[in-house]
């Protein structure tokens, strides 16, 4: 499905055998001033997927495929109100640039984080590709955020 490398700090791991996702740690020391968000770095990346598939169903085709997603962990969310930015994040299977993760802090205190933190959640999952919509195959940027396709621009 997904194969991942990962050249950060700390370890990842599942935690039990019916855990849906896995530790995601930080590769850097950060701090996260209240009420404001960075991006962490993770030393993580895709680096293989396999499994897409098209399914027919009722004369409808569907494409299958996997994607990654960051979840907020609960124990950084209740204890230091630490959450992630855009959850959940989905890191696409064709993405290979480094993923990071946008934590945001909603606490009172500057949250500090060390190199090896465990900071989030990785679960894989499929996701189907919605009939009818094409695929406009546009250039795979590896900056993540944004980095595939058109420019948003904040005013």
């Amino acid at each position: 499905m997904i194969a991942l490398s990962h050249d950060g700090a700390g370890e990842i791991f599942y935690a039990t055998r019916q855990s849906a996702g896995f530790d995601v740690c930080a590769s850097e020391d950060i701090e996260i001033p209240p009420h404001d968000w960075r991006l962490v770095p993770t030393g993580l990346r895709i680096v293989e997927t396999a499994g897409v598939r098209t399914i027919t169903v009722d004369a409808q085709s569907f494409t299958i495929l996997p994607e990654l997603q960051i979840r907020p962990r609960s124990g950084l969310a209740v204890k230091a109100g630490i959450s992630v930015l855009n959850s959940p994040s989905t890191i696409d299977a064709d993405y290979r640039g480094e993923i990071k993760v946008p934590l945001i802090n909603h606490g009172r205190e500057t949250f500090r984080i060390h190199k090896g933190d465990r900071i989030a959640q990785g679960v894989c999952a499929l996701v189907f590709h919605a009939p009818n919509i094409p695929v406009r195959e546009v250039e795979r940027g590896t900056g993540g955020f944004g980095s595939t396709g058109g420019k948003i621009g904040l005013t």
